[in-house]
């Protein structure tokens, strides 16, 4: 056999070889429709990989001694207690939107609010975002008192002092409440005075 007939051979060989080991070796496709977790007890761990502590249900959020810690206490909404005391006054910015005819009478109050949405700006206040709308033909500088609450207890009180609106004029106020750090779940908004 001649030199470059013996390297081919040799190839050919080589090449059959390692395609029937790719072929034995091949993984067969596996379907899983759950993930395993290894356990101790039978229960669901994880392991931090910075602190090599180990965290199942019975541990987490516990203390060295099975407490829970301070951070755990920290939050918890229906024992807040914490109230502002005094009524806040604020002077809010009205941003002009929309202008309508006037339509104020037996039927329509003088100055109607709609839309109020509550939201927290993090690490600042508790906030409401609302629409008013003069419906009378004069100018009007309303006062709106809102109520911020946790489990229907008190924690702010603010009076929102607006200014003039022009007549059948509608825009959008932002009146702040406490800070984030004490939990509010609702805001009552009303008009005081138009």
């Amino acid at each position: 056999m001649s030199q470059p007939a013996a390297k081919f051979a040799l190839v050919s060989a080589m090449a059959v070889l390692a395609a029937s080991a790719a072929v034995a070796q091949a993984p067969t496709p596996v379907q899983r429709s759950s993930v395993e977790m290894s356990t101790a007890a039978g229960t669901p761990e994880f392991r931090d990989p910075k602190t090599g502590q180990i965290w199942t249900p019975a541990n987490v959020g516990r203390g060295p001694i099975g407490k829970p810690t301070p951070a755990d206490l920290a939050f918890d909404p229906l024992a807040q207690t914490e109230r502002i005391k005094d009524v806040v006054i604020q002077r809010p910015g009205f941003t002009p939107l929309a202008w309508s005819a006037p339509t104020a009478g037996p039927t329509t109050p003088l100055v109607t609010m709609d839309n109020a949405s509550l939201a927290a700006v993090p690490a600042r206040r508790w906030q409401v975002v609302l629409y008013v709308s003069n419906n009378s033909a004069g100018t009007l500088a309303p006062m709106i008192d809102c109520r911020f609450t946790n489990a229907g207890k008190l924690v702010e009180e603010t009076r929102a002092l607006l200014p003039g609106i022009g007549a059948g004029v509608r825009g959008g106020v932002t009146i702040y409440g406490p800070k984030t750090d004490l939990y509010v779940d609702r805001a009552s908004c009303r008009v005081v005075s138009p």
